[in-house]
């Protein structure tokens, strides 16, 4: 008899869903091509996915999905500000249309402003940067506090009515490492001032400028925010900015992109910025006129116990630093009452002192209007109490015979 062949029981076979790229290698063998509705269905749809994700990864968004609020600004000291944990940082392809660029960690902009220790230093480039535009017609720069309505916070504004920005040199003004000043008379050649001095006074800084080049009239306006970088865990530096055309008779908004990318960049300043709506952010530019910039700087930094670095209230007419050696103290030593009365002190905790001394040329056509009242140049050798002068005679040496000795190389 020829032998019992027992019957072979089907195998359970797990269907495992492969992407496009993978070769079916079919059933095993003796056993029928097993194809289920939701296994061809998901074939049928993985092309229109790959689409979908493509479409989104060539997306121009340059805003980050929140993340959780325990990466918030942890405390708003700016010595403290930069202490915060990077995760390992992924590598992105560029999106299409899009060149490989150097990227700058949110961190560098923190590290980068620590050159300046003392904040009025930091002050003092902001004013240098409206000194330049004196060639460009300027005849004075504005520094004053103003009060941030969503919170009832102050925050510091510098304005001058130089020649302003217009898209491409508000651009360049707010990356990194460039410079367009050209003339040996400018004082900032590196291009780093500007961003060093905002992030050392305050987390962020909202730009306006107007501009008229060759015949056309534009407005700008760019946001550099460390809180926006920090709380939406960017790994590069992004500043958010749009454009309009004066020209005609109403603001046209300048597409470099789509409309959504204009859109997109729009809702981030709103977000982000001092202003609940395009009105208000609008509103800036009516004190502007036809040409000048606007420096806002907002969440101003506080010292270690909490309170501003910056007061606002010891002087109307001032801006001074807190002398937080004595902070606090209602009765003063001898000697700390005599030092108060000096005049590097007066320099170093009050901004109008410090800035009637800060050049030593006087203007003829320029003003520097703190909180409303110009500011009284004053040259420094002037009010030196000990003169002595000092000849300088140079004495003319041997001339000495140098011997120098070649070596030919083999």
């Amino acid at each position: 008899m020829p032998p019992k062949v027992e019957k072979q029981q089907p195998m359970n076979v797990v269907e495992i869903a492969s992407s496009d790229d993978e070769v079916d290698i079919g059933p095993p063998p003796g056993m029928p091509r097993k194809t289920t509705p939701s296994s061809s269905k998901s074939r049928r749809q993985q092309p229109q996915k790959q689409q979908q994700q493509k479409q989104q990864d060539s997306s121009s968004e340059a805003i980050a999905a929140p993340v959780p609020a325990y990466q918030s600004l942890d405390c708003r000291s700016f010595w403290k500000a930069g202490a915060y944990d990077v995760g390992p940082i992924a590598s992105k392809a560029p999106a299409q249309g899009q060149l490989e660029h150097a990227r700058v960690h949110p961190k560098f902009l923190h590290s980068n402003a620590t050159s300046h220790k003392w904040a009025f230093g930091a002050i003092a480039e902001l004013l240098d940067n409206a000194v330049d535009e004196v060639h460009n017609g300027a005849t004075f720069v504005k520094v004053d506090k103003i009060d941030i309505m969503k919170d009832n916070s102050p925050a510091l504004l510098f304005q001058d009515d130089g020649g302003g920005m217009d898209p491409d040199g508000i651009r360049k003004c707010m990356s990194l490492g460039y410079s367009s000043k050209k003339s040996n008379t400018t004082i900032g050649q590196y291009g780093n001032g500007f961003k060093t001095s905002t992030m050392r006074l305050g987390a962020d800084v909202l730009v306006y400028s107007c501009a008229t080049r060759a015949g056309k009239a534009t407005q700008s306006i760019g946001l550099l925010s460390y809180t926006f970088l920090r709380k939406t865990g960017q790994d590069d530096v992004i500043v958010p900015m749009i454009d309009f055309d004066i020209s005609g008779n109403w603001a046209e908004p300048i597409l470099y992109g789509s409309q959504d990318d204009w859109s997109s960049n729009l809702k981030t300043i709103l977000e982000w910025s001092p202003f609940a709506s395009k009105e208000e952010l609008m509103q800036q530019f009516e004190d502007i006129g036809r040409h000048g910039t606007k420096i806002i700087i907002y969440n101003l930094w506080l010292n270690d116990e909490g309170i501003y670095e910056l007061s606002f209230d010891d002087d109307e007419e001032d801006i001074r630093l807190r002398d937080e050696a004595n902070h606090g103290q209602t009765k003063l030593h001898k000697k700390t009452v005599e030092l108060r009365s000096h005049i590097s002190y007066c320099i170093r905790y009050s901004l109008r002192a410090y800035a009637s001394i800060l050049y030593l040329r006087k203007f003829t056509n320029f003003s520097i209007l703190l909180r409303g009242k110009p500011v009284q140049q004053v040259n420094i050798v002037d009010d030196l109490k000990y003169s002595k002068t000092v000849s300088y005679k140079p004495q003319v040496g041997t001339i000495k015979e140098v011997r120098c000795m070649v070596y030919r190389g083999v």
